[in-house]
């Protein structure tokens, strides 16, 4: 597979758009390599590869460790993962998986038990922005190099 359509230069204003959701998420009071930790585990259930190869890099500059990184498909059974962090991964993967998996309330409290309404908030935004750059990598053609 080639890349289709060079987005950037066909659409500018609707990428100009994605960036500027793009710099918001990185304003937010969540963790950088948490976010970094939130874009690999959405590019991996989404099949995202383009992007798999930007988020574990972009993580491994961060000082992310490659343990954590290579385990982030199976965080439920890693005790080198916060509490904090499981649970915003656990709700990346409800929030990508929508569809089946939606938000149950319990979800919300256990969240909410780590992060504030602005926090959550946050959070969501982060995976959503994600799964908008999975979606459009993947229909565009983008491949991992």
């Amino acid at each position: 597979m080639e890349q289709r359509i060079d987005y950037y230069n066909a659409a500018p204003e609707a990428l100009k758009i994605m960036m500027e959701m793009e710099k918001y998420t990185k304003t937010t009071g969540i963790d950088r390599k948490l976010r970094e930790l939130i874009k690999i585990r959405a590019s991996q259930i989404n099949g995202c590869a383009f992007c798999l190869n930007m988020h574990t890099a972009d993580a491994r500059k961060m000082g992310e460790t490659e343990q954590r990184i290579y385990c982030i498909s199976a965080w439920e059974e890693c005790g080198f993962y916060s509490k904090a962090e499981k649970v915003a991964l656990e709700l990346t993967e409800h929030v990508t998986l929508i569809g089946s998996k939606r938000v149950p309330d319990e979800l919300y409290q256990r969240v909410r038990e780590h992060y504030d309404e602005k926090q959550y908030i946050d959070l969501v935004l982060i995976i959503n922005q994600i799964n908008s750059w999975n979606r459009i990598s993947i229909a565009m053609g983008n491949i991992a190099k």
